[in-house]
């Protein structure tokens, strides 16, 4: 981990915050089962599901370009230079975390697991105070009026203001 950046732990990333509770819920799965009603309405569910596990494959890959073409890296634990304004980011400010909550979302439905939901609730509060506002603190004191006005027009999950 670098000095001059949002996170000092290499455990601090999106795949952990999400990954390690998601796992946590699938072995509640099979201890204690918690699944869907069968049925028309689990074959709904897997088919929505499926369709937000290609739309968050689409928004990573989107993402990750956009980190890309602006030669910085998707790692919190390393200095940025600057504060991405187009492609996804001009409609979120957190697109690879919205990312892994619409892929996760996309699974709980698939594999029809009310335990996967429960803790996706809980790895969205955690992903929020321990990744976005750590990050959004950092990059506010690098970028101050930059990171001001960018936070100003692009909601923090989805959506312009």
């Amino acid at each position: 981990m670098k000095a001059d950046s949002a996170h000092k732990s290499k455990w601090v990333i999106a795949e952990v915050v999400f990954g390690v509770p998601f796992l946590l819920g699938l072995g509640l799965q099979f201890v204690f089962p918690l699944s869907f009603p069968p049925g028309i309405v689990h074959k709904i569910l897997a088919s929505i599901g499926t369709i937000l596990i290609i739309t968050s494959i689409g928004f990573i890959v989107l993402t990750r370009r956009e980190f890309s073409h602006y030669d910085q890296t998707t790692d919190p634990g390393h200095p940025t230079s600057k504060v991405i304004k187009t492609g996804v980011f001009s409609i979120s400010r957190n697109p690879l975390y919205l990312g892994s909550v619409i892929m996760f979302l996309g699974i709980a439905l698939v594999i029809s697991t009310y335990w996967a939901l429960l803790v996706l609730l809980i790895s969205i509060i955690v992903c929020h105070y321990i990744l976005i506002i750590p990050e959004e603190k950092y990059l506010a004191a690098k970028f101050g009026v930059e990171y001001k006005e960018y936070t100003e027009s692009v909601h923090r999950w989805l959506g312009r203001k």
